[in-house]
């Protein structure tokens, strides 16, 4: 059974959505539709009935929801509903969450049981660029944390900033999935694009396919490719 994104177009290029239980690296640089897609993935989730979990390091659920109210597949309805929890790991009442599950390990145990305990069937992590005010050691401490967060049972899409898109991070090599979106600044405007780099247990081609948003969020076009 796969998980849909909620992503209207993007399941059709991974056979018909993510496979459960596994953690998937979504990249790009700012503005490329990192957090839409996220918070499309999480209204999916909720629609669903599953129990979701938005965390985040620098954005408030305020803001979040405020931002997403331009469009109108339901992030706002979403968050109010007993389905979606919001976790942000730098405000006192995040901190306090998160230290119920103990002080050992730090971070990664802490939020490994934070998943466990609430039975989470999805969560999004934003993003990867902050995990460096949690770890004093990057190269060790985010090997293990990638490597706790696979071994859940919640299927995890985690937001990595990136601007080069030639220039591969430890997450690329750790995820079970990559994808990147793009944008493209030419004489015509900006065009976006979806790529799917990586994808384990899946057939992919790896080509870019024309992204684009609307009302009601952002949407795949699979019958356009984009040349670059």
């Amino acid at each position: 059974m796969r998980v849909s994104t909620g992503v209207p177009g993007f399941d059709d290029l991974v056979e018909g959505g993510l496979l459960p239980h596994r953690l998937y690296v979504l990249s790009g640089p700012p503005g490329s539709g990192k957090t839409t897609f996220c918070s499309q993935f999480i209204t999916q989730g909720a629609k669903q009935g599953e129990e979701c979990l938005y965390v985040t390091m620098h954005e408030t659920k305020e803001e979040l929801t405020e931002d997403m109210s331009t469009f109108s597949f339901g992030f706002d309805r979403a968050v109010r509903s007993d389905s979606v929890q919001f976790l942000n790991l730098v405000t006192g009442s995040g901190k306090r969450k998160i230290s119920q599950f103990g002080t050992e390990g730090g971070l990664t145990n802490r939020l490994v049981a934070y998943l466990e305990s609430n039975d989470i069937d999805r969560a999004v992590i934003d993003s990867t660029m902050l995990l460096q005010h949690f770890f004093a050691d990057m190269s060790d401490e985010v090997t293990g944390f990638f490597s706790a967060l696979k071994q859940t049972d919640t299927t995890i899409v985690l937001i990595s900033e990136m601007t080069d898109p030639t220039s591969y991070a430890d997450e690329h090599y750790l995820a079970h999935g990559v994808i990147f979106v793009h944008n493209f600044l030419d004489s015509g405007g900006m065009t976006r694009g979806v790529q799917v780099i990586k994808m384990r247990g899946t057939a992919i081609d790896s080509d870019i396919r024309k992204m684009s948003f609307s009302d009601q969020g952002l949407q795949v076009h699979t019958d356009k490719k984009v040349q670059t």
